[in-house]
């Protein structure tokens, strides 16, 4: 158990990555009550913006200034993608029964990933921060998921600014109650929800970056597992609820993390531990979640409709 302080730290860091990507989710499902299962790629995407625009930057280009520019570009293309999908994908499929827009959002996920395997095959190099790791007591950090530490939490606060503060936030807290209505006051439900999508595919791209920082590689693949446990974590957290969906992928990181690492030591289950486990006690606690709170750990603010 003296290794407990450090599991505790990768569970957050795993669980601040869910997060980041849940956003999306549980923010598009909260408006227009569809489950975009093309979120893990634009995730993926936007892994790959960066890469591309490390790729763009002169040789020797430090890593201190080419972060601030992979960052920008990750959320540019994740976002052009994002919003690509909502205006020629779902939007037209608005009024179209629910199955329709979900069988279209999985095969976008196919789409895009084909798409980028077709250039690149195998995983490529992601650049990686020098210095570290750093100690803090029996607690190791890697240079990598100093982004992760800093990041999660600073697009935790201006997405609380963002949604309670500004005049597009509270549009967007309209249309998630009452979208008639809402367009009736004078919002324009399309641009409010172009947003949501947009938005999403932003903290994804920042999720992406602190991927390839904390793995040192991106693929085409990436998106797809980390999509459903970013799923499991917004259902988790209460799908449509912001704030459920960071504190649901806190809760599933810590359990996938402690998980992995304590199980074996419990008799009679040695062979249920280990790396390979943890996806699967991933979903086990989904399973349990739902069986007990259906509505997720922090309930769900929005309206149900019709």
């Amino acid at each position: 158990m003296h290794e407990l302080p450090q599991q505790l730290v990768n569970g957050l860091l795993l669980g601040s990555m869910y997060g980041l990507v849940a956003i999306g989710y549980t923010m598009v499902y909260g408006i227009v009550q569809l489950i975009n299962f093309a979120h893990g790629e634009i995730f993926m995407i936007g892994g790959f913006g960066a890469f591309w625009v490390w790729t763009a930057l002169p040789g020797g280009t430090t890593m201190w200034v080419a972060l601030p520019l992979m960052i920008i570009g990750a959320i540019i293309v994740a976002t052009l993608v994002a919003v690509g999908a909502e205006r020629f994908a779902y939007r037209p499929l608005r009024n179209a029964p629910r199955l329709a827009p979900l069988i279209t959002a999985i095969g976008l996920s196919i789409v895009l990933q084909q798409a980028v395997w077709a250039w690149y095959p195998s995983s490529v190099v992601f650049p990686e921060i020098d210095g570290g790791p750093f100690h803090l007591g029996s607690i190791t950090i890697q240079t990598g998921d100093i982004f992760l530490l800093i990041a999660a939490p600073l697009s935790m606060a201006f997405l609380g600014f963002f949604v309670k503060k500004t005049r597009s936030g509270r549009g967007m807290q309209a249309t998630a109650q009452d979208p008639d209505t809402a367009k009736l006051m004078g919002v324009n439900t399309d641009r409010i929800i172009m947003m949501a999508f947009a938005l999403g595919a932003a903290f994804a791209a920042i999720g992406a970056v602190a991927y390839g920082l904390k793995y040192g590689e991106v693929n085409f693949k990436m998106g797809f597992l980390l999509g459903l446990k970013a799923f499991t974590a917004a259902v988790l957290g209460g799908i449509g609820n912001i704030y459920g969906a960071m504190i649901g992928g806190i809760v599933l990181g810590l359990a996938e993390t402690l998980t992995t690492a304590y199980i074996a030591d419990v008799p009679g289950m040695q062979q249920l531990g280990g790396q390979s486990w943890g996806n699967t006690w991933a979903f086990v606690l989904l399973i349990l979640v739902l069986l007990f709170r259906p509505q997720g750990l922090m309930g769900e603010r929005v309206a149900d409709r019709a």
